[in-house]
């Protein structure tokens, strides 16, 4: 205020401009959707998502470059924060996005429609599917903005400085992908599903995270983060509503993450959504939640940690021992997959119960090469198929080790990580969280997280044994025997990011551990 004239708040653009690059590609997207000819709409549009993610992923170096040798700085008025874990997270969501946009944009390059998000779309010339897909498919390229909107909420998420801007970021990524997990609705009544499903989850998950964040703020008074910290700090001892409103953020973040007891649907979601949008959602939403819950508890919440540490020790034991349990019994390798990434949900929370640096940075290392591992994984998934589609089914996927050793010794080399098999970047990442989780007294947490491990490497095991070791079907009925088509380069390079990045941080682990470590210091 000078001389009655109200000063407007100074926005920090440059700071933003990771966010700012992806949510004005969005916006472009959707100018396309409406303005451009139907013919012209797939290439600009995937053009403008791959531009946006390489420019974000490069601001965001630039950034990093920029903020050597300082904690970081806020921006808008204190809303975000824009520190060392938030462009370590930032720089792994785009990372992220990249090779998922590719897997989206695979099919639609060769044969100028989308049958990637028409699972069932035949991928035989001529076919009556085929001839289907290509009437329905090329009208989706409105995939391609929602991802943009989606990707810029992610970013915004573990970089909010406030619960209010928090709670905007949470429902500005939610909301695409409750329609990206619906794109296949004309095709399989499982994307209805699918999509429904996540949108209750989300609902749930709103309305916790929106009770939660009223208590904090009637206990404290403010929104800001670093400022309920000293509020709890310095508080007279009746912290129950602080108790009660950091449960109920906790719980809004936890069906985010897919933590059980709040994981039911994950594997409905999982397994109806199209494809490269569950290999984007399993990857990105897991980061971004995460960093939001890291920032959570380690600026605001460190010292209700009495509190909350034996919630989360329930929750993470639950979450290893049910997902790995539950995972077992499954005959659909994207519901197996939803279920290795609630188990993998558990693992990480060991790193977030350590609450120290030596926890933050081994969480930061593992989401970075779970994110990509995850994202390959689904794209190998992509390329199994018979005249109806993608071939989910377990069973069907024996013998493919024979017939496409290529494909099947990078998904059995990316199931070994999950496992957490020695030279593997999955193991350096487990053994980082278990590391940290017993430097804080958690000793009895990694007993439960290694016989997890042990059980989770059951199904693990199977599918690999199933593909090198099993006699493929002599028939597959009328959609006829399943067969690996031949990548085209962007589902290639999906799939080679996630596997070379397995192999290096498996047997180089330290250049990103480091990194990882200087990261790991939030600003208060």
């Amino acid at each position: 205020m000078n001389d009655g004239i109200l000063t407007p708040p100074g926005i920090e653009y440059s700071q933003l401009s990771p966010m700012l690059v992806v949510f004005a590609v969005a916006v472009a997207g959707v100018l396309v959707e409406a303005f451009a000819p139907p013919a012209m709409r797939f290439r600009a549009q995937l053009t403008l998502a791959l531009g946006g993610s390489v420019a974000a992923l490069g601001s965001v170096i630039a950034l990093a470059v920029s903020t050597t040798g300082t904690v970081g700085t806020r921006a808008v008025m204190g809303a975000v924060a824009i520190d060392k874990p938030t462009l370590f997270l930032q720089g792994t969501l785009a990372l992220v996005a990249i090779p998922s946009l590719l897997m989206v944009g695979e099919r639609s390059l060769d044969r100028e429609k989308a049958d990637s998000f028409a699972p069932q779309a035949s991928t035989v010339p001529g076919s009556l599917a085929e001839q289907q897909a290509t009437q329905a498919g090329s009208a989706q390229t409105e995939v391609f903005p929602l991802t943009m909107f989606a990707l810029g909420g992610l970013l915004l998420f573990p970089a909010s400085n406030d619960l209010l801007t928090m709670f905007v970021a949470l429902e500005v990524f939610s909301l695409p992908l409750y329609v990206l997990c619906g794109l296949a609705r004309r095709r399989r009544l499982l994307s209805q599903e699918a999509s429904m499903k996540y949108f209750l989850l989300g609902a749930f998950s709103s309305a916790f995270f929106l009770f939660g964040t009223a208590m904090l703020y009637g206990y404290s008074g403010t929104l800001e983060l670093g400022a309920i910290g000293d509020a709890i700090a310095i508080g007279d001892g009746n912290d129950a509503l602080a108790v009660l409103g950091t449960a109920l953020v906790g719980v809004g973040l936890l069906f985010k993450i897919g933590a059980v007891p709040f994981h039911s649907w994950i594997p409905d979601v999982y397994q109806g959504a199209p494809t490269p949008v569950t290999a984007f959602m399993a990857a990105a939403t897991k980061i971004a939640a995460f960093g939001a819950m890291l920032r959570l508890f380690y600026v605001a919440l460190p010292d209700l940690r009495d509190d909350w540490r034996p919630a989360l020790w329930a929750v993470a034991i639950a979450t290893m021992l049910i997902g790995a349990i539950l995972a077992v019994t499954q005959t659909d390798i994207k519901r197996m997959l939803a279920y290795s990434s609630i188990t993998h949900a558990g693992f990480i929370l060991t790193g977030v119960i350590a609450l120290d640096g030596n926890g933050l940075s081994a969480t930061l290392f593992y989401l970075f090469v779970y994110g990509l591992g995850t994202v390959s994984a689904f794209a190998i998934v992509t390329v199994v198929r018979d005249a109806n589609g993608e071939v989910t089914d377990i069973s069907r996927w024996a013998g493919i080790g024979r017939t496409s050793p290529a494909i099947a010794v990078m998904f059995a080399l990316l199931l070994l990580s999950f496992a957490g098999i020695p030279l593997t970047s999955g193991f350096i990442g487990k053994f980082a969280v278990f590391q940290a989780a017993a430097g804080s007294g958690a000793t009895p947490l990694v007993i439960v997280g290694v016989s997890s491990s042990a059980v989770a490497a059951i199904f693990y095991v199977r599918v690999i044994v199933l593909m090198f070791f099993a006699d493929q079907a002599s028939t597959g009925g009328d959609a006829g025997i399943p067969t690996v088509i031949a990548p085209g380069f962007a589902t290639w390079s999906a799939i080679g990011v996630g596997v070379v990045a397995t192999i290096v941080f498996g047997l180089f682990p330290q250049p990103l551990l480091n990194l990882a470590e200087s990261a790991a210091v939030f600003l208060r």
